[in-house]
């Protein structure tokens, strides 16, 4: 049995075996390995939803069963995206209670080994807050506190740097992160004691260590929607203007183009950056800023993005984002494939956007 669903304009035919209901729910007792991600798995005849919702379950959850941590490239960013495709199929919210385990057990136990995790946690929280409820769960503020309790006097983190640009590289990408999930987490959490005092300090860290490359700039203009003083309207409309000139013939972007000016930057196995290609995560991040700085979801630009999102989907469910650092396991695909389905919400392509700086 299948049922028709129109997705930007295209019809769209989706088995009802693949909804994710009952049986089918991808849950840890029944999540599968989800298999080494390549560059050359077909590309599926037509958008999926519901493929798209299977893979992000399963990435995350065999994630979570293998390995019992919380990772930005992975169900981070799960909690992000995986909302906008409920009304698709339900997820079994094993990914959200384990990002809980850290506040209510982990942290209690032992201080965090790994203090990125103290930013990676409450911000896979507060975006699935944003997406749901709307409203900042108790667990979700606590989560907040601790971020806050290991932030530096300079403002920073620790990050680790394994040689996977933009998230998992430099402090940078954490400092901007974190004043992001502080300024859109609801209930106006922004403007608590302990939120004013730590986002006084990410100032100071942003004006001590500028930004080294567009994607840098990209994320400080989208979290100036909603943190003041941390970029201008002129700078803003500077970085919107540079995100959309690198926009590939073929409609896409490519992640190294979004990293192509930061001096010396180089992949661990040597290889050159691949500025000319497009891939998931380039194209959903800038489709995501692009809305948030106030270009139209009908503007062409995007919707030629939104256009090669839909056209690239691999045949499993997943888009495919190779590694800025070494080729081998490609987990970028998985936070592409999450702002893959970030890219089509933000456009109106799926329910719900909401963010409240998209006109």
């Amino acid at each position: 049995m299948a049922f028709v669903q129109l997705v930007g304009g295209l019809c769209l035919v989706v088995a009802i075996g693949e909804i994710g209901h009952g049986s089918d729910q991808v849950t840890l007792t029944n999540v599968g390995d989800p298999g080494r991600i390549t560059a050359d798995e077909p590309i599926a005849d037509t958008f999926s939803a519901a493929r798209a919702a299977q893979y992000l379950d399963t990435a995350s959850l065999h994630w979570q069963k293998t390995r019992r941590c919380a990772a930005c490239h992975t169900n981070m960013v799960y909690l992000f995206a995986r909302p906008a495709l409920e009304s698709i199929s339900k997820d079994s919210g094993e990914v959200r209670e384990l990002f809980e385990v850290y506040v209510t057990e982990r942290w209690k136990k032992a201080p965090p080994k790994e203090h990125q995790d103290t930013v990676v946690v409450p911000a896979g929280l507060v975006f699935h807050d944003v997406q749901t409820t709307g409203q900042l769960a108790p667990t979700t503020r606590e989560a907040l506190k601790v971020m806050w309790r290991f932030q530096r006097e300079d403002g920073g983190w620790g990050w680790r740097n394994d040689g996977f640009p933009p998230m998992e590289y430099d402090e940078h990408y954490g400092v901007t992160l974190a004043a992001l999930i502080t300024g859109i987490a609801p209930d106006g959490y922004a403007d608590t004691d302990e939120a004013t005092e730590g986002l006084e300090k990410i100032r100071a860290f942003l004006k001590n260590n500028p930004p080294l490359s567009l994607h840098h700039r990209a994320m400080i203009a989208w979290t100036s929607c909603y943190v003041g003083d941390l970029m201008g309207g002129p700078q803003r409309a500077t970085t919107l203007d540079e995100l959309l000139a690198l926009q590939r013939p073929n409609g896409g972007w490519s992640t190294p183009g979004l990293l192509a000016d930061w001096e010396g930057l180089k992949r661990m196995d040597g290889k050159p950056y691949d500025t000319e290609t497009s891939d998931a995560y380039a194209t959903g991040f800038v489709l995501v800023v692009a809305r948030e700085l106030g270009t139209p979801a009908d503007d062409p630009r995007l919707q030629r993005g939104v256009d090669w999102l839909l056209k690239n989907q691999r045949i499993s469910g997943k888009w495919y984002t190779r590694s800025t650092g070494r080729d081998g396991r490609h987990y970028l695909s998985n936070a592409g494939s999450a702002f893959a389905i970030l890219g089509l919400q933000a456009c109106g392509e799926l329910p719900g956007w909401p963010l409240s700086n998209t006109p």
